[in-house]
């Protein structure tokens, strides 16, 4: 995340957060205290949720940062297999037209049920519930400003291309597509591959559960890349980051990554999780 987050008065989001409500686009990013903002949404989150939602500010302030820069004046914003995550109650509440598209049938929301979406719809998040691989997007052509799938497509059992298909067709000219996900060839990866040790999933998610929700297919660059290609995306990106390093249950593991995680991102191929920011030609 960059040194400019947080950095901020509270003063100046509740002046954009104003802004924002009356004119309905997103503010610039210099205008808001992105921990302060992503905090606020994290506690009001029903109790068992709320430490893994503070947990993740660093990561969703991030990707919150690369739409504000990226796509500045941004209306509409559409996120693909997001959960109950607070990415679109984030867009929302900066005075963006937030949709999520769900099955909603991961096992956290299995747990907690429809309370774990009622604050997507009091930020007023347009939930829509369906498989999106399977029954595709259903969105009017070039109507959406900014498209974001983080960490979904991973899990997907079928490929991608239809629905990518859909995204371009959604989205408007110039408009904003970006792509995260964990790096299937990242340093841990190659390190521990050699010690044996390689699997993406527990043996009892894939075997017992009626039906596996865990990782099918981890991309790389070059996946990334080829995507890109596919989709025919301008002013193509790729960036790296270590979530995973940061959310590790060794303490060594937590303690380490923020000084190393700098060094990484000069090679994505290398960093745990990976970013592919596009643009529809104009």
């Amino acid at each position: 995340m960059s040194n400019e987050l947080g950095t901020s008065p509270m003063d100046g989001m509740g002046q954009a957060m104003k802004r924002t409500t009356m004119d309905r686009f997103a503010p610039r990013w210099e205008e808001i205290d992105v921990r302060g903002h992503l905090a606020s949404i994290a506690r009001e989150y029903p109790e068992p949720l709320v430490e893994s939602q503070l947990g993740s500010i660093d990561r969703v302030g991030f990707e919150l940062e690369i739409v504000l820069r990226s796509a500045p004046g941004a209306r509409t914003l559409c996120d693909l297999g997001g959960g109950i995550g607070m990415f679109p109650i984030a867009c929302a509440a900066l005075g963006m037209r937030a949709i999520l598209i769900d099955d909603f049938r991961d096992p956290v929301y299995f747990e907690h049920g429809q309370p774990a979406l009622e604050l997507h719809k009091r930020y007023r998040v347009e939930v829509l519930m369906r498989d999106l691989v399977e029954e595709g997007l259903d969105l009017p052509p070039e109507t959406i400003d900014v498209f974001t799938i983080f960490d979904s497509m991973e899990h997907w059992h079928h490929s991608p291309k239809p629905v990518f298909a859909a995204v371009m067709r959604a989205l408007r000219p110039g408009g904003l597509f970006v792509l995260a996900g964990p790096n299937c060839a990242n340093l841990r990866k190659r390190i521990t591959l050699l010690f044996g040790r390689g699997k993406w999933s527990a043996m009892q998610d894939w075997y017992d559960a009626p039906r596996f929700r865990g990782h099918v297919r981890e991309p790389d660059v070059e996946d990334l890349r080829y995507i890109a290609r596919d989709m025919d995306l301008t002013q193509v990106r790729i960036l790296g980051r270590n979530w995973a390093g940061r959310a590790s249950p060794r303490r060594l593991i937590r303690m380490i990554t923020p000084f190393v995680d700098s060094i990484l991102r000069l090679r994505p191929s290398l960093c745990s999780d990976l970013y592919l920011i596009g643009n529809k030609r104009a």
